[in-house]
């Protein structure tokens, strides 16, 4: 769920969907040098080529084990974003995108290593045992405080979800929820949400995990759970709350629209390259086409006033 938004912590369901599709070359994107002279414009751009490709090459990069990465996530993780908790399996939207970018950097698969981080420990400032934190985690200015981001890999949309014949079952707009009990994960975007967007009358009910929510709905002591729409649609489609429906979405306020974003050490060496690495991805339709084979069900959710 989107920690702003954190995982959703349920059971996963197995999935047969393909592995990972292969990502682009290896190596970070040249640099352009700017100069007015073509002579010398050609002659930096190489330079600056030659540069930028050692800099973020995988012999050059400082990472936690030399000629390894280290990527960390929680435990367990579940789907859309990973499948059967195992996200050395490449399967799932965010195993996807980590080997992606390992391969950007020019890490085989095998040069990546996965490591179990709590996500209260992501985003807490301090030393981290890891290269790079993928964890449905949300670019906030207050995170920027104490970790780095690389630049968002997705565009993160907020919904709420309830179970048939709730009294927010029917609701069409925001001011029809302000009444109900809902509830999120702690430290998440999602509980942002509820205090920034809907404003209850009521303080929202806050949970470790979304587990833990999930089962809050389905004892009927919340209402309604926020959470991010891709995990609305598992949690609704996979059955774990019984007879859970999506209420509806929430439309982006305006300006940059909230995103997941890659966590790494603050200040650390990697983060440039990272971010290059995503950007990457996204020019050359990976991101797009991961979204389509792992998130293409989280589409067509109403929109609340």
């Amino acid at each position: 769920m989107s920690l702003s938004v954190r995982p959703t912590p349920f059971r996963v369901v197995a999935s047969t969907a393909a592995a990972l599709a292969a990502a682009a070359l290896a190596g970070c994107a040249p640099a352009d040098s700017g100069s007015s002279s073509s002579t010398t414009s050609g002659s930096a751009g190489a330079s600056a080529s030659a540069s930028a490709t050692a800099t973020c090459s995988k012999d050059s990069l400082k990472t936690l084990t030399s000629g390894k990465l280290t990527v960390a996530t929680d435990k367990p993780v579940y789907e859309p974003w990973f499948v059967d908790d195992k996200p050395e399996n490449g399967k799932g939207f965010e195993s996807a995108v980590a080997y992606a970018v390992a391969q950007k950097l020019g890490y085989a698969q095998g040069d990546v290593t996965w490591t179990r981080v709590p996500f209260d420990a992501v985003v807490q400032p301090g030393p981290k045992k890891f290269d790079f934190d993928i964890n449905e985690v949300s670019i906030t200015d207050k995170r920027k405080h104490a970790v780095d981001f690389s630049s968002g890999y997705y565009d993160v949309t907020q919904a709420i979800i309830t179970t048939k014949g709730s009294k927010i079952a029917n609701a069409k707009t925001i001011a029809e929820l302000k009444g109900a009990k809902i509830g999120a994960q702690v430290g998440t975007t999602s509980l942002d949400t509820i205090k920034t967007v809907i404003q209850p009358s009521s303080d929202p009910a806050v949970y470790n995990t979304n587990d833990d929510a999930a089962k809050a709905l389905s004892n009927g002591q919340i209402d309604g759970l926020v959470t991010d729409l891709p995990t609305a649609f598992f949690i609704t489609g996979s059955g774990e709350v019984k007879n859970s429906t999506i209420v509806g979405q929430f439309a982006n306020s305006g300006g940059t629209p909230e995103q997941f974003g890659l966590v790494l050490d603050k200040g650390s060496a990697l983060t440039a390259c990272v971010t290059q690495a995503v950007d990457g991805l996204r020019q050359d339709g990976t991101l797009t086409k991961l979204e389509q084979q792992w998130l293409a069900q989280s589409a067509g959710a109403p929109v609340l006033t």
